[in-house]
């Protein structure tokens, strides 16, 4: 009978990222708590810095921490945000004047910064979406938790909504949808695509993101009930921050 294998070691720098990541998710090492610096991890298992380096590169590229230069590596865990695809676009949500972030933070503090709004030339792709070649565009960075987790630029068709609150920076109770709908213009349907990708410098910095994390891509277009094209919103959101609900019937 030939004897079972003696199953290898994990490597040293394996198993002191495993016990570090036990200390994270048991709730012993917290949400912006340090881990042991590199000199410490040298002195406590005599290691050479290479070795320590590597063990803190483990769960830096499992995005459970992330490095400050110059500070430390520190734990980024964040309760996800449940984004339920249907239930957050309903009309009795904008229509009774809460935000539609209301439904998704679910009383956990939210701002909304880095908002722009201007009158551009429509670029091709909006402009076949739209069917206009003029569009009022509101560009915002949502952070909840004091944590930034998304980029929104809306395009709107610039002869539909002229003149209306959708053109200032303050859009009021509900926003853009109750806008749209005290200009008969209610959204009545919409259309969701879902992508995902790595991030362009501009957004890892907005997003503050660490090296390696993707980002979701989703692109929603909103219609009348006729069918008019009123609303293209594109969102750029941090993939570690959300989880994307959507249910259905069989």
């Amino acid at each position: 009978m030939s004897e079972s294998p003696v199953p290898h070691e994990p490597p040293i720098y394996r198993r002191i990222a495993d016990g570090l990541r036990s200390r994270i998710l048991s709730g012993e090492l917290r949400d912006g708590d340090r881990l042991p610096g590199e000199n410490a991890l040298m002195a406590e298992y005599a290691i050479a810095r290479a070795t320590a380096r590597q063990a803190l590169a483990v769960l830096i590229n499992e995005g459970l921490v992330v490095p400050k230069r110059g500070s430390g590596v520190y734990v980024r865990l964040f309760k996800p945000i449940r984004r339920h695809g249907s239930r957050r676009l309903s009309r009795e949500q904008w229509g009774q004047g809460r935000a539609i972030w209301d439904a998704d933070t679910r009383g956990r503090p939210f701002t909304v910064d880095e908002v722009e709004v201007t009158l551009e030339r429509a670029t091709e792709d909006v402009a076949g979406v739209l069917e206009s070649g003029e569009v009022w565009v509101r560009r915002r960075r949502y952070s909840v938790d004091t944590r930034p987790v998304q980029l929104a630029t809306s395009y709107f068709p610039a002869h539909l909504v002229e003149g209306s609150a959708i053109t200032l920076l303050d859009t009021g109770p509900g926003g853009v949808y109750a806008r749209l709908g005290d200009l008969g213009l209610p959204p009545a349907h919409f259309t969701e695509e879902v992508r995902a990708r790595m991030p362009r410098p501009r957004e890892s910095h907005l997003l503050d993101l660490p090296a390696g994390t993707p980002i979701i891509m989703i692109s929603r277009t909103a219609y009348t009930s006729g069918g008019l094209p009123v609303e293209l919103n594109e969102m750029v959101l941090d993939s570690a921050a959300y989880v994307l609900q959507y249910d259905f019937d069989a």
